[in-house]
């Protein structure tokens, strides 16, 4: 009897590529996930040909160096930190300053209150003035807030993707959200 394949978890799909190397289990994975990296790479990129490129690189990436995925975090974390950092490195190479596209932002603000207070000030800014803001920070700090307020990582994720320590990923969301808000105070007043 066929298995259906849609049906299986990621992790039951990444078992049966390794165990029988069939296409059509990749296939499954690519549709799964393409869309959701190459949404990735847009909002970093703010560049259609650069993120269908880039989105593409990753996947292949990816599917090569599947066995090399551990199943310690889940394999989205593990996409998405290819992602990320295929991005990242993007981005230093042209050694420019992107815009960041976002697609309803407002459903993508829907986060968990880890540290409610700072959370609160992020969410006093008004939105076009956020997406103004984040425009100006550098690639690592736009990244980390997009990993916590946009795709809602939690800080062991953003931990994992980046291959941070607890702490250290705790420091830099900290050191990036103060940066957001030195940037904010300096454009539009300190808010009280």
């Amino acid at each position: 009897m066929e298995v259906d394949i849609s049906s299986l978890s990621d992790h039951e799909i990444i078992q049966q590529i390794l165990q029988s190397g069939k296409t059509a289990y990749f296939a499954e994975l690519y549709d799964r996930y393409a869309n959701k990296v190459y949404r990735k790479c847009i909002s970093m990129l703010k560049n259609k040909e650069d993120a269908q490129d880039l989105s593409h690189d990753i996947l292949v990436k990816a599917f090569l160096k599947i066995s090399s995925f551990e199943g310690n975090s889940s394999f989205s974390t593990w996409i998405y930190a290819i992602t990320y950092n295929k991005c990242i490195d993007f981005l230093r190479k042209k050694q420019k300053n992107r815009v960041v596209v976002y697609d309803d932002i407002n459903e993508s603000l829907d986060i968990e209150v880890e540290d409610e207070v700072e959370n609160k000030k992020i969410f006093e800014i008004e939105v076009e003035r956020l997406m103004e803001l984040l425009h100006e920070l550098n690639e690592d700090d736009r990244a980390i807030i997009l990993m916590k307020y946009q795709d809602e990582m939690s800080i062991e994720e953003i931990r994992t993707a980046l291959s941070l320590s607890p702490s250290a990923a705790k420091m830099r969301l900290k050191r990036a959200r103060d940066r957001l808000r030195k940037i904010y105070d300096k454009k539009h007043g300190k808010r009280h």
